[in-house]
């Protein structure tokens, strides 16, 4: 696709993202749990609330800002942290980490400042010493409740391969703005960790959990956007740390992430996409995690991990993704949030309902395809 193409579609997404607005989050204090079971969470919709999908949805309009070397969208930016200061932050958790990866990148723009910095700083600190930990001393996957932003749905003894992309990014952009060295290293210690837990051997794919308590993956599923987190994820780590990383550590990731990408590519479907279960082709294929697996390829094309052969793979998902965002710039066939799962059907039963995060990932993917 031309650049011209790609911007008039990057247009639609991020006006749509933009103006989201918010949810009837009173909904979820009477939501039963088959909806949830499904995905159906309303803090989830909307671009209002502080947590993960939001949170994600902001880390794209910074990444776009960045491309663009200008201050497009810093007034949504300070109305949005302003706004949500006010009402008042929810429970710490790894979700609710996710807005303060965009938040410690715009730092030296933002007003105020200091109030923000120090934010930032005590929210890296919290989770090195405070957040629940695994044995290992892994980040467990804490969450907020549903129906009560202030409470916290444990999930004892478990990792997620989503906490990498919403907790581990930011606390070691963290490290880095801070000049914290024993962030940056708990980063590392994290990512290894989840890989050691949740990478598959046998397929080169991600599980969705491991469960310390269980001593299992749960159902064993390989879930699309959960292995996109760590495509996209892993690819954005390796850009941002080239300068310090430790060479055996680099070189350990990246074989890791290669082995991913190679797994991934044979089980593209023909339209471009992935299936929301990646190897079972009678569930849907689901568009944000396919848009994160893009920009993750994408991304390693230009730092020359992988050479020119896989671009056709990553065009070919470009393609889908931009087929499945309508005129007013929805980007359709999203599952919406998805709770852990034991079998295959739990994935497949998940609603299809546009989210912030698919809004922003295929933002990311589009702007990562601009040459």
């Amino acid at each position: 696709m031309t650049n011209e193409m790609l911007l008039q579609k990057i247009e639609l997404v991020v006006d749509k993202l933009l103006n989201l607005g918010g949810s009837d989050y009173e909904k979820d204090k009477t939501v039963v749990q088959a909806d949830t079971r499904k995905g159906i969470v309303q803090r989830d919709f909307g671009i209002e609330e502080w947590d993960w999908p939001q949170g994600v949805g902001l880390y794209g309009l910074y990444k776009l800002q960045k491309h663009y070397s200008d201050h497009r969208f810093m007034a949504f930016f300070m109305n949005w942290y302003s706004r949500n200061l006010e009402v008042g932050l929810p429970s710490k958790n790894i979700n609710t980490t996710a807005p303060y990866l965009a938040l410690v990148m715009l730092l030296d723009q933002l007003e105020p400042s200091n109030q923000l910095e120090q934010l930032c700083r005590d929210h890296a600190d919290w989770l090195v010493h405070e957040l629940p930990k695994t044995k290992e001393g892994g980040f467990q996957h804490t969450v907020t409740a549903i129906g009560n932003r202030n409470g916290v749905h444990l999930h004892n003894g478990q990792l997620w391969i989503d906490t990498l992309f919403m907790a581990v990014l930011f606390l070691n952009q963290a490290g880095r703005k801070f000049n914290r060295p024993e962030w940056e290293q708990e980063a590392v210690h994290q990512i290894l960790l989840h890989i050691k837990y949740l990478f598959d051997k046998h397929t080169g794919l991600f599980f969705h959990g491991w469960s310390f308590e269980r001593n299992d993956n749960f159902g064993s599923i390989f879930w699309c956007r959960g292995n996109s987190w760590f495509t996209y994820g892993i690819a954005d780590y390796l850009e941002t740390c080239q300068d310090t990383i430790n060479p055996g550590v680099r070189q350990f990731l990246v074989d890791t992430y290669k082995a991913q990408i190679n797994a991934l590519v044979p089980l593209q479907a023909a339209s471009g996409l992935w299936h929301t279960v990646l190897q079972d082709i009678t569930s849907y294929e689901e568009v944000s995690g396919s848009a994160a697996i893009a920009a993750g390829i994408l991304k390693g094309i230009k730092a020359g991990i992988l050479d020119s052969s896989y671009q056709t793979v990553a065009d070919k998902a470009i393609q889908a993704v931009c087929q499945h965002i309508s005129g007013d710039g929805t980007v359709l066939n999203v599952s919406a949030g998805t709770g852990m799962g034991m079998d295959k059907d739990h994935y497949k039963n998940i609603t299809i309902m546009p989210m912030a995060y698919g809004q922003s990932l295929a933002l990311i993917a589009l702007y990562e395809a601009l040459t």
